[in-house]
């Protein structure tokens, strides 16, 4: 035996909202455009302020020595160290939510990856931002990159949020 199915009211779908204007369209783009340009500008500099801080505390290391000085450097190549993986991940969040885009990762690593590439390189001066010797920029390097990749990863990777 069934039993008798009991009335349920349903709600109406709410209807559709209205699609944008073209004005609403042209202002959007602008600001996304807008969004991925400070990106770029950010991401070098990111990469600008990350080369004078490790050669900064580089040389503020290499002058430590001693137990608590130690402890000095050491705390210095942490905080280094902690900032850039926080930049990295607060530029990637910025990147995506300016311009609505998956990659726009990129938009912030590649010109960091330039700026840092170039701080390798001697000038006609003989000046170098980024020496082989300096642990703390190859850690800002290894760093800089590892974060980039896995924000990167991570917003290409996951879905979309289901809008209602």
């Amino acid at each position: 035996m069934t039993l008798p199915a009991v009335p349920v009211s349903v709600l109406p779908e709410p209807p559709p909202p209205a699609p944008p204007s073209r004005v609403e369209r042209a202002l959007d783009r602008a600001l996304r455009v807008a969004g991925g340009l400070v990106t770029v500008w950010a991401g070098v500099l990111a990469a600008l302020l990350d080369l004078i801080f490790a050669t900064w505390a580089w040389e503020t290391v290499q002058g430590r020595s001693g137990g608590a000085q130690a402890l000095v450097g050491i705390g210095l190549a942490v905080a280094g160290i902690a900032a850039v993986a926080a930049s990295t991940v607060l530029l990637g969040w910025f990147a995506h939510s300016s311009t609505g885009s998956r990659w726009a990762v990129a938009l912030a690593a590649l010109p960091w990856f330039l700026v840092i590439v170039v701080g390798g390189f001697r000038t006609t001066e003989g000046d170098l931002a980024l020496a082989g010797d300096n642990v703390l920029g190859l850690a800002l390097i290894v760093t800089g990159a590892v974060t980039f990749a896995v924000v990167g990863f991570r917003q290409i990777v996951t879905p979309p949020p289901a809008h209602r």
